[in-house]
């Protein structure tokens, strides 16, 4: 096999493919087999007429296209390894001569990873923000601990709903005197202020008291999911059931000996405070490799490839319906709320993906300038790793990234990973 390869635009080559001519009968002879038994030829048995009656009876180019589904793939392969291409997409393919006994010839045009030209990335000078936790902070901690064990109690018929308060309701909805279809609800708990209702519903219900009837009139937002709705005015007649109201307990001793395993207020909040520490550091040492990998990034001269850009979005929508299974909500049911597409939930994601491909890109060049590479040693800490996190035996999930052909993947990710260590370790910082 003989290969040339063109270069025709910045991220795109034309490989010149030539097969030998004795490759290309065996591929012939292999699709001969294959569609023999599918072939019927008066005279002879279904499966049995000889290949040289059915290229007389149907001409010789009856199996041309089968054969270069045998040849061509393999052909293709061969070459862009010979040549040390990287192609970012399926090539697309133009037979350029086939003949029995002739050399098959045939280009393949295809969008390779473009070439990245590293500016400085050793010694990028990042600011290194201090760590602070204050008193404040631990303070508002403690607050979240009250209000997360707030009792509530029930407010009696004299007392009126305030922010805060959760209501016990009855609504129906009507829209020009007419109930419309999901809005309705009974015995439905509504804290007031948690904006989980539409605008103005749960600030008609502030002063409300126990057993009293009250028509909310509330306009639905323009952007409602349900159009006809949508922009409209409304009338919610409801009736306020019960009222219950959040009482919190004072924050001393006794409620750190409630909420935690601590015997004083004293102890709990040296252990809030070592907590906030520990969780501003881990967001210290994140913030610090963004901001090196983002000035190296800066640095870098690149062209992406818009296919890479595309695919990189596909699988970062792919990620959020994943998310949103986790909520109990599919893709198609999210867009059809937010009455979007999925074309402009694509639309949101492109400069996440643009940034994520040009980050990977940069990181795959570091690594080949400074030969950083992944031993065997460390594929297998990360599978250990992995294995803990799971709770399975590391031979388990080597078999199952092994049977998925994941390995590669697993060692591009530690790669990824290991090179952003190295850009953090060589990068000048200055305290801020």
């Amino acid at each position: 096999m003989k290969a040339t390869v063109e270069k025709i635009d910045k991220n795109q080559v034309a490989l010149h493919i030539e097969v030998e001519a004795e490759k290309l009968e065996k591929a012939i002879n292999k699709a001969y087999k294959k569609l023999v038994g599918k072939i019927n030829i008066p005279g002879f048995r279904k499966g049995k007429a000889p290949r040289m009656i059915i290229e007389a009876r149907f001409g010789k180019e009856v199996f041309y296209e089968d054969a270069l589904e045998f040849v061509v793939p393999e052909a293709y392969a061969q070459a862009i390894a010979e040549n040390n291409i990287d192609p970012v997409d399926q090539p697309e393919i133009d037979v350029e001569k086939i003949e029995q006994g002739q050399p098959l010839v045939f280009k393949a045009t295809v969008t390779v990873k473009p070439e990245v030209q590293l500016g400085e990335y050793k010694g990028v000078e990042v600011e290194n923000k201090p760590v602070t936790v204050t008193d404040e902070d631990v303070q508002r901690q403690l607050e979240t601990m009250q209000k997360r064990h707030a009792r509530l109690i029930t407010v009696g018929e004299e007392g009126e709903a305030q922010v805060g308060d959760t209501v016990t309701i009855d609504f129906e909805g009507f829209k020009d005197d007419e109930p419309f279809e999901g809005g309705k609800g009974e015995d439905y708990p509504l804290e007031l202020g948690s904006n989980t209702f539409i605008p103005g519903f749960e600030e008609a219900l502030i002063g409300a008291k126990v057993g009293e009837n009250r028509d909310l009139n509330i306009t639905f937002p323009a952007e409602y999911h349900v159009k006809t709705l949508a922009g409209q005015p409304a009338v919610f007649k409801t009736v306020v059931k019960e009222i219950k109201r959040k009482e919190y307990a004072a924050i001393d001793d006794e409620f750190a000996k409630d909420v935690s395993d601590f015997d004083s207020l004293d102890e709990l909040k040296a252990d809030i405070r070592k907590n906030l520490e520990e969780s501003a550091e881990k967001t210290r040492e994140q913030a610090k490799q963004n901001d090196v990998l983002e000035k190296v990034v800066a640095n870098a001269e690149l062209d992406v490839p818009q296919v890479m850009v595309d695919k990189r979005v596909e699988q970062l929508l792919e990620d959020y319906g994943q998310r949103l299974q986790y909520q109990g909500l599919s893709l198609d049911q999210f867009v059809e709320m937010t009455g979007q597409s999925k074309e402009d939930l694509k639309t949101q994601f492109v400069p996440e993906g643009l940034k994520s491909v040009k980050q990977e890109l940069v990181l795959e060049a570091v690594a080949k300038a400074e030969a950083l590479t992944v031993t065997e040693e460390e594929v297998d800490e990360e599978i250990e790793t992995m294995a803990n996190n799971y709770k399975q035996p590391a031979a388990t999930i080597k078999k199952m990234l092994l049977s998925r052909g994941q390995i590669d993947n697993l060692k591009q990710s530690i790669l990824l990973d290991k090179t952003v260590k190295f850009l953090v370790e060589n990068a000048n910082f200055v305290e801020a």
